[in-house]
């Protein structure tokens, strides 16, 4: 995105007065932030798939909006925690927001349409709508000077007849500055949010390189790609309590790239499900993650896939600090 505004460092000419800071992304779990993430940055830097509480740490997307460098904190979502992991990925997420210039509220309205509507009744834990309200009630306890920005997200799925009264019951919450209409997976109302982010930004210069799409050690975001086609490819067959590890990283003199990698699961039964008939499943899940890993580096990868069992690794305190997770929380 360096344009003519900019200097031939990527950096914006002084005289457009250059923005930077930070939006804190959160919401209730598949509520679609990552996606949204990724359409404001412009390409996939963070996970995405049907599965609740895909992202587990705080992940920083850089967005370039106009003058604006904004970063995304992308977070986990928020919910009732019942664990370790649980309270760490809470506790992330509004850790997230706390040196925010702009927190950014993404809601799935049609989830809560519908039980707004009753048509589902009894379903509120199941349709996030708790979750929602007790983000809710934490962004009430946040700075009156920090803007809240409320994202419906999914409009495509609803009849605009049923937006106004949508937008009429959030606003009566008096916590946001803005609600925007959006559709990440489509990109319907992200050019207004981005806007809106970009102008929340305090004035100085940019943090990071023009041509950097994120903030996260590679060894992270390799496990991350690992991860997700581990969660797309198993669907519910797999346990959300399933961790990639990074375990090496070899540049070889070829130019090419050795990545070694441990997928971690709690019993000894979900193993053969990692592995599939005669090693295909995790054949599988390599050959996709490796094509994903390629093309990102830009090099040839040769990665390779190892499965083993770690009843209690959610209680391995080294694996929450490389993650940047807190673990006594």
């Amino acid at each position: 995105m360096i344009d003519d505004m900019t200097d031939d460092m990527g950096q914006p000419n002084i005289d457009n007065q250059s923005r930077a800071g930070f939006a804190a992304i959160i919401g209730a779990p598949n509520a679609g932030k990552s996606t949204l993430v990724n359409a404001l940055v412009g390409e996939k830097v963070s996970i995405v798939t049907h599965k609740v509480q895909t992202t587990r740490f705080q992940l920083r997307g850089i967005a370039l909006i106009g003058e604006a460098q904004v970063v995304l904190v992308d977070t986990p979502g928020i919910f009732e925690a019942k664990d370790r992991l649980d309270r760490s990925m809470v506790h992330a997420a509004w850790t997230g927001t706390k040196d925010a210039n702009a927190i950014v509220h993404v809601v799935d309205a049609p989830a809560y349409l519908r039980v707004l509507n009753r048509e589902e009744p009894g379903s509120q834990d199941k349709l996030g709508v708790k979750d929602t309200q007790s983000v809710i009630e934490g962004l009430k306890k946040r700075g009156a000077d920090v803007p809240k920005i409320l994202a419906l997200n999914k409009i495509d799925l609803i009849a605009h007849d049923q937006l106004l009264p949508l937008v009429a019951h959030f606003n009566e919450q008096d916590v946001y500055s803005n609600v925007v209409l959006i559709s990440a997976s489509n990109g319907d109302g992200i050019k207004d949010l981005g806007q809106l982010l970009a102008q929340s930004m305090p004035q100085g210069p940019w943090m990071f390189p023009a041509d950097q799409a994120a903030d996260i050690p590679t060894r992270l975001i390799a496990a991350e790609v690992t991860r997700e086609k581990l969660f797309l490819r198993l669907h519910d067959e797999l346990p959300y309590a399933s961790m990639v590890e990074t375990e090496k990283w070899t540049n070889n003199r070829d130019g090419s790239v050795k990545i070694e990698q441990v997928i971690y699961v709690r019993k000894d039964s979900q193993k053969p499900i990692v592995l599939g008939k005669g090693g295909q499943t995790i054949k599988a899940i390599g050959a996709s993650a490796r094509k994903e890993l390629s093309e990102w580096l830009g090099v040839k990868v040769h990665l390779f896939l190892f499965v083993k069992v770690r009843e209690n690794w959610s209680e391995t305190r080294s694996l929450y600090q490389q993650f940047g997770l807190e673990f006594d929380v």
